[in-house]
């Protein structure tokens, strides 16, 4: 198990928690506030502890609320990125995959396969980025826009899990 570094999630008021958590779950503070709402306790000073608890309240979560919390996510190399309009967590997983630095023909490819991935799905590409690099997301996106919707709903939440816990791991 590994322990926050940053803070002790057990020991915060509900108000201090919900700001340290809010984003976590990109623009989705009810995320932190329902995972608050549990009930306060060490075992949450556990990282691995804590983000089981978010991911099950995520996948617990109605359709809708599910919905929201995916379109909260912005377009990979999209327009929000070129334009800087990104959260700062956004920003650095992005960046630490080497999205700034695609070519004008990768970034071409990103655009064509976000917005026919979009027309498809009604929902952004997601993918947890960490330790990936511009080519191998190119190529999920390329393998995953021939998925079902079903199918590309359930890898949504799975990978919005796997950002929460890379963030989870930054604090």
């Amino acid at each position: 198990m590994t322990a926050f570094q940053t803070l002790k999630p057990s020991t915060l008021s509900r108000d201090a928690f919900v700001q340290a958590f809010a984003d976590i779950y990109e623009h989705s503070p009810w995320v932190a506030e329902k995972a608050y709402d549990l009930g306060q306790d060490v075992s949450i000073d556990q990282i691995e502890t804590l983000h089981q608890r978010m991911s099950d309240i995520l996948l617990s979560a109605d359709y809708q609320s599910q919905l929201a919390l995916i379109n909260a996510h912005p377009d990979l190399a999209g327009r929000a990125a070129v334009q800087g309009q990104l959260t700062q967590a956004s920003t650095h997983e992005q960046a630490g995959a080497g999205i700034h630095q695609c070519t004008a023909e990768e970034f071409l490819r990103f655009t064509k396969l976000n917005d026919a991935y979009k027309a498809k799905f009604k929902f952004p590409f997601i993918m947890a980025v960490k330790g990936s690099n511009r080519h191998q997301i190119l190529e999920a996106f390329e393998t995953r826009i021939h998925h079902s919707v079903d199918t590309e709903f359930k890898c949504a939440l799975d990978e919005i899990n796997k950002i929460a816990l890379f963030r989870l791991l930054t604090l």
